[in-house]
């Protein structure tokens, strides 16, 4: 299941974070990373998943 949230977080990054932690602050702070650059908020993505 990871290799799927880490495929939908380089494709679209919140959505990846959403199916790990839902609608919590490392959500709305992957959303603000990705409208500040698109690289960022997938490192982030992948790190949260990577993390759990």
């Amino acid at each position: 299941m990871d290799v799927v949230r880490i495929i939908l977080a380089i494709l679209l990054p919140p959505l990846g974070v959403f199916l790990q932690v839902g609608f919590g602050l490392h959500f709305w702070l992957n959303i603000l990373l990705t409208l500040l650059g698109y690289i960022p908020g997938i490192v982030h993505a992948i790190w949260i998943i990577a993390k759990r």
